[in-house]
């Protein structure tokens, strides 16, 4: 079943251009990894230092796959760029709701 991870992300205030430019060449390797369906990056219109990626995965264990190697061998270095942890939700696709 397709899932969907939010990742909420603050960037750092005083460049968060930077920050950006940084996720977007991270986002690269993210949509070429087996299982990714798609990377949208939505930026709050009031505070440009806060980005959630909206990514779209086959099923949980693509994701999973790809949680595990961006935390060994995928190491992105994006957390240089956070003002602080960031926070991931993971959603299910409701498929009774989505086909009525």
């Amino acid at each position: 079943m397709p899932i969907t991870a939010f990742l909420d992300l603050r960037l750092k205030p005083d460049a968060p251009e930077v920050g950006l430019a940084h996720l977007q060449t991270v986002l690269a390797d993210t949509r070429a990894f087996p299982g990714c369906l798609g990377v949208e990056v939505l930026v709050d219109r009031a505070d440009p230092a806060h980005v959630v990626a909206v990514e779209k995965w086959a099923d949980a264990e693509a994701d999973g796959r790809y949680r595990a190697w961006r935390a060994g061998d995928g190491a992105s270095g994006l957390g240089d760029h956070l003002a602080g942890p960031p926070t991931l939700t993971l959603f299910d696709t409701d498929t009774v709701i989505a086909s009525a």
